[in-house]
Formats: structure tokens, sequence, C-alpha cells
């Protein structure tokens, strides 16, 4: 091993770098991360300014950067699938799907945690609306 790959800040800075390049990738790679990322960008803003608790406010950004974690790891997966076979396999299709469902359940979490804070916000604002 390297002298310099024990060195904490040189791991430290190597670690930053790859995270860094993965980001870079996957945004230029995958629509999808493209996609959830202006999603971010348009509701980050709006879980600011909503006037709810912080826990409430912290909910909403947790299950938009879940979202986008989980949408990394599906990318991984498939890239990992495709290097090992181009071909159909059943045990890739299944890596592949499940992956993909990861996401999906990732995006009904996040869909139903702005839901619910929206309602409740609206409904301190309003009143009880049934």
């Amino acid at each position: 091993m390297k002298g310099s790959a024990k060195n904490p800040i040189t791991r430290l800075i190597n670690a930053v770098r790859y995270s860094v390049y993965g980001l870079i990738t996957s945004w230029k790679d995958e629509q999808a991360f493209r996609q959830e990322v202006v999603a971010g960008i348009v509701l980050f803003p709006l879980a600011a300014v909503i006037p709810v608790d912080l826990s409430l406010r912290m909910i909403l950004l947790v299950s938009m950067f879940l979202v986008l974690i989980v949408e990394l790891l599906n990318s991984a997966a498939e890239a990992l699938t495709d290097l090992i076979t181009e071909e159909f396999h059943e045990l890739a299709k299944k890596a592949k799907d499940c992956a993909s469902a990861a996401v999906f359940v990732a995006l009904i979490c996040c869909v139903l945690m702005w839901i619910i804070v929206l309602y409740t916000w609206y409904t301190d604002v309003n009143g009880d609306i049934f």
C-alpha cells in the first residue's frame, strides 16, 4: 500500500473527488437523476418557505434526498449488471427491476410526505377541510 493512501487527509480528498465524479457522471448519463435534481431545486425552496415546524420541514428535505440516494444506487446496480452481461438473463432483469422498484418506493414515500405536510399546513391555516 502506498504511503499516501494511509494518510487520512488524502483518503478524504480522494473520497470527495470520487463522489463528485459520481454525481457529475450521473448528471450527464442519467435522465431520471437530472429530473429528480430539477424537482429538488424547485421543491427545496418551497420546503424552506412553508410555515411548518422544523421537524416537518426536515421530513420534506430528507424525503427528497432519499429519492436521489436511491436513484444513484439504482444507476450503480444497472451499470454493474450491464458490466457483467449485456445478454438477457433473468437474474440481471430481476436486479434491474428491483433497483428500479426501490426508486419507485422512494418516490412514493416522498410524494406521500409532501401530501401529508401540505395537508397539515393547510388544515392548520384553514381549519379541518372534512
